[in-house]
């Protein structure tokens, strides 16, 4: 079992470890998306160059990589509870795979572990597990979006009612791992934080730059 789960995890990570953001925009003729604008390799930077398709197409597959990490470990798994009711070796590989993904594309070994910040992955992640929870998220971070067309302060808003949505809403170990990437969502966005602060924040834009 604990080979498994390991097997699940470096899975999860290698998965998570894609920079779509950064390979796409190399296919579609922009160049190293890492110098412009955040030099992240995240959808809200590939918007930057003005091309909403390819931004969305980036949301789509970081998302896509760890839900689909977490939601093949699940179906690998076998039927294994530990406590005969609620959490079993399906949720915990699924879990593990899912988390190893945001992990992955927050620190990917082919960048030199310097990635995105999770927030698209995460949300693949968690609508691939609990749907109602991401959805939620989702409206959150939509609404902060609109209002105030940051998309950082939309995602640490999103983040920081993740845990308090998980743990009424999800067994307690989802709210636990889930909490988790929240914390690091959080982290990942300090410099965001501080922008935030001084007034410095750049906002959503669909124009080129």
């Amino acid at each position: 079992m604990i080979l498994f789960l390991i097997l699940c995890a470096l899975g999860g990570y290698l998965a998570g470890s894609i920079p779509f953001g950064l390979v796409l925009c190399y296919l579609a003729g922009y160049g190293d998306i890492r110098k412009i604008g955040s030099h992240n390799i995240g959808a809200t930077n590939v918007l930057r160059t003005g091309n909403k398709w390819l931004a969305l197409l980036t949301v789509i597959l970081d998302a896509l990589k760890a839900g689909l990490a977490a939601f093949a470990a699940y179906k690998l798994s076998p039927e294994l509870y530990f406590d005969g009711q609620t959490a079993g070796l399906k949720d915990l590989a699924s879990l593990i795979a899912g988390t190893f993904g945001v992990l992955g594309h927050n620190f990917p070994i082919w960048l030199k572990f310097k990635g995105g910040k999770g927030v698209a992955s995460a949300f693949g992640f968690i609508l691939l597990t609990q749907p109602y929870v991401a959805l939620i998220a989702l409206g959150i971070w939509l609404t902060m979006a609109f209002t105030f067309r940051y998309s950082s302060l939309s995602a640490l808003t999103a983040a920081a009612a993740m845990p308090l949505i998980a743990w009424f809403m999800c067994p307690p170990i989802y709210a636990v791992f889930y909490s988790a990437l929240a914390l690091l969502v959080i982290i990942r966005h300090h410099a965001n934080i501080a922008r935030l602060l001084k007034g410095e924040e750049s906002k959503i834009s669909f124009k080129k730059k």
